[in-house]
């Protein structure tokens, strides 16, 4: 970190819980690579602390920050512009500061997909069950829906984001060729029907990760086909309840976020910085920083 000095640059990460990201190893590995003079901190901000740490973007005049939950929907109405991705999706996981005017982007879906297709699968003619609707879901179904899925369902449970769910699945319906469903997550016999029915499925909620590390929406592997794509959308633990439950039951194709949360984060350098990150140093350090813990 000996880059920093009187003209260094913040980038920040505002969520609750933080602290177990990778994103500053990811971020500061880059710049450094790069040597760019920018530093990228965590902050755990929830939503009564929001308003004050968008304010801070711009007293501090930092270049922008990351956002995650559950402050994505929530960080909206503090912000001057979004992108068409934030206004189709209703969340934001990327702000930019230009001269004090903010803007917001997501770039969770991009992220989500190009992993998969890293992985080996393409979303084009798949049919697709996403639960969860408050946070990284919205935008891996939008562009999951762009880049050619045939179907989605999206699952919530009733609560305050089922509402996300209903509207994400009808701007689907009314600006791609895919067909969005949405079904509450109570009703477990629709669960199970969509886990048989779906060619991929996205666990796209905090379960799995702390404070529900050890907890998962899948508990018995008999309701999981092998032959199931899985993508749990948290990365810390590497390896979560879902997993170990879908490797049970015999599934081949199970994955973490941290694909994801890489791919995504080099959209996000992208729109800071104009270049593109290098990936494959940004992985061997994250690697390295996985074996400290």
């Amino acid at each position: 970190m000996t880059r920093i000095d009187g003209h260094t640059i913040l980038i920040g990460l505002m969520a609750y819980p933080i602290r177990h990201s990778m994103s500053p190893t990811m971020h500061n590995t880059a710049f450094e690579a790069l040597n760019l003079n920018y530093a990228y901190l965590a902050f755990d901000i929830d939503g009564d602390q929001l308003a004050d740490g968008v304010k801070a973007i711009r007293t501090l005049d930092m270049r922008g920050s990351n956002v995650s939950m559950p402050n994505k929907q929530a960080i909206i109405p503090h912000l001057d512009k979004l992108d068409i991705s934030a206004k189709m999706t209703g969340a934001v996981n990327t702000v930019v500061n230009d001269d004090g005017v903010l803007t917001g982007y997501t770039t969770d879906g991009v992220g989500f997909v190009n992993d998969l297709k890293k992985k080996g699968h393409d979303v084009a003619g798949k049919k697709m069950l996403v639960v969860g609707a408050g946070g990284a879901g919205i935008p891996i179904a939008a562009q999951s829906a762009i880049e050619g899925a045939s179907e989605i369902r999206i699952a919530n449970r009733k609560d305050g984001h089922f509402e996300n769910a209903e509207d994400i699945a009808k701007s689907i319906n009314e600006n791609s060729g895919a067909v969005a469903s949405t079904f509450a997550l109570e009703d477990e016999d629709a669960f199970k029907e969509a886990l048989n029915w779906a060619d991929i499925y996205v666990d796209a909620t905090g379960v799995g990760m702390k404070p529900l590390e050890g907890k998962s929406l899948v508990e018995d592997p008999s309701w999981l086909k092998e032959d199931l794509v899985i993508y749990d959308t948290v990365y810390a633990p590497r390896t979560t309840k879902l997993m170990e439950v879908a490797k049970d039951a015999g599934v081949k194709n199970v994955y973490n976020g941290l694909g994801m949360m890489i791919e995504q984060g080099a959209a996000a350098f992208k729109l800071w910085t104009g270049q593109d990150m290098p990936i494959d140093l940004v992985e061997q350090a994250m690697a390295e920083k996985d074996k400290e813990k």
